[in-house]
């Protein structure tokens, strides 16, 4: 500022006029409306002052270009010795201090959006990056990573609904209070059209979740929506908002729709609530039937497969003990046809065998020849007593089972075996005729 005043002081009272007692030339008398001033004048003037800033001695007179009328040449503005080297590492310094502001250091989950005065040329990815000086070129560092969240119907922040978000119509013309949360990102090459395709890009990406979520619920039925829809309709509004954010291409991508809450409308919330117990209850007690028909259902099909296999069992031994019966049959029948004598005796033989094993009664021979006997009666008597008893628990044990399970079983005599009757008198089932003895 004091240069400048120094050189173009206008103030000075010697500024382009003649003084007697200035060792310059006479100049032209300055003179009211004789004309302009003297351009030689004042470049002379101008040239003196500058020079003198520098130590040089002020030019008296000379040429126009400052040329001395001494003769010694040192006419016009000159600069201090060794000054072009200065100038010129003034000015490399300052176009390295000027090409090393492009340097840039893009951070992880970021990218460097590049701009040419004002237009876009390209996107530099994470790490140090180097563009050309502003300004030539700008940059604008642009978080592709961050999870970005919003809210619809509802703010968590006030705690409190957002009525003409929230209430939306249903294909069955009824009103549903739903709410729900967007968390959309930056795609890896959507930042470009994130900073110049649209002007407001989040405020586009709430308007396009709410108008596909009323599209969607508006083709959904009521209970839908309500119970068991909720996901099939998050899935679909992401896909319906992410094909509105691609036809303006904003660059966004959502990552998920969440349906925080949907209920019926405040004024209708009692009748809903019992229109919603009431299908529980009904869902409990179809829970409760399907449980009870897992239940009874195995064990009546195991029942049915026990007593097939008991009948199937039954019907084996029944056609073995018969098949054995007639081979017995058939070969006594042989043995008695070559002895009949001897065949009678060991029937006669083996069938009083099996009947006084089960009788109480003592039989003893009148020949003997021994006065006394010893009969170990109490013995005698306890067998008998426990052998009957074991054969009635195991007759009433089999008749219990078998009145269970399967019918009973139709007494079949066997052939050389005794069979009681209702009188008690034990009889032979074969007519052989006892010999005496």
């Amino acid at each position: 500022m004091r240069l400048t005043s120094k050189i173009y002081n206008l103030n000075d009272p010697g500024w382009g006029r003649g003084n007697n007692n200035d060792p310059e030339p006479p100049r032209r008398p300055n003179n009211k409306g004789d004309g302009p001033p003297d351009l030689d004048e004042v470049w002379r003037d101008f040239n003196n002052r500058l020079g003198s800033l520098f130590g040089r001695k002020p030019n008296r007179g000379g040429n126009r270009f400052g040329g001395g009328g001494s003769g010694n040449g040192n006419g016009g503005v000159q600069l201090p010795k060794g000054s072009p080297k200065l100038v010129a590492l003034l000015a490399v310094a300052a176009v390295g201090l000027w090409a090393a502001s492009g340097f840039l250091i893009v951070q992880e989950g970021q990218v460097a959006v590049i701009t040419k005065f004002g237009k876009y040329t390209k996107t530099l990815p994470p790490g140090l990056q180097w563009r050309l000086p502003y300004p030539i070129e700008a940059d604008q560092m642009v978080n592709i990573s961050q999870l970005r969240t919003f809210e619809v119907g509802f703010r968590s922040t006030a705690r409190n609904k957002v009525l003409p978000e929230s209430l939306m119509l249903t294909t069955d013309e009824n009103i549903v209070d739903l709410q729900f949360v967007v968390q959309y990102r930056l795609m890896s090459t959507g930042a470009p059209d994130y900073l110049f395709k649209t002007s407001q890009p989040d405020e586009s990406v709430r308007q396009a979740s709410e108008t596909a979520m009323r599209e969607i619920v508006g083709r959904k039925p009521m209970d839908s929506v309500l119970y068991s829809g909720r996901t099939e309709v998050a899935n679909e509004v992401q896909k319906l908002a992410q094909s509105i954010l691609d036809v303006y291409q904003t660059g966004i991508q959502i990552s998920t729709v969440a349906i925080q809450n949907v209920q019926p409308p405040e004024q209708v919330q009692a009748a809903f609530d019992d229109a919603v117990k009431a299908g529980q209850d009904r869902e409990r007690q179809i829970n409760e039937g399907n449980a009870y028909a897992n239940k009874v259902l195995p064990e009546a099909e195991g029942q049915v497969a026990r007593m097939v296999q008991q009948a199937e069992g039954y019907r084996a031994k029944v056609i073995g003990d018969a098949q054995g019966d007639t081979a017995r049959f058939t070969s006594v029948e042989i043995e008695y046809a070559k002895a009949p004598a001897i065949t009678r005796e060991r029937l006669y033989l083996s069938s009083m065998q099996e009947i006084l094993e089960n009788s109480s009664k003592v039989m003893i021979d009148s020949q003997a020849s021994n006065n006394m006997l010893y009969l170990p009666l109490d013995k005698i008597m306890g067998q008998v007593a426990s052998k009957s008893t074991g054969s009635t628990l195991e007759n009433a044990t089999t008749a219990a089972a078998a009145s269970t399970t399967l019918p009973a079983r139709p007494t079949v005599p066997e052939r050389g075996r005794t069979v009681p009757d209702n009188s008690g008198v034990q009889s032979n089932s074969l007519n052989v005729s006892p010999y005496s003895r």
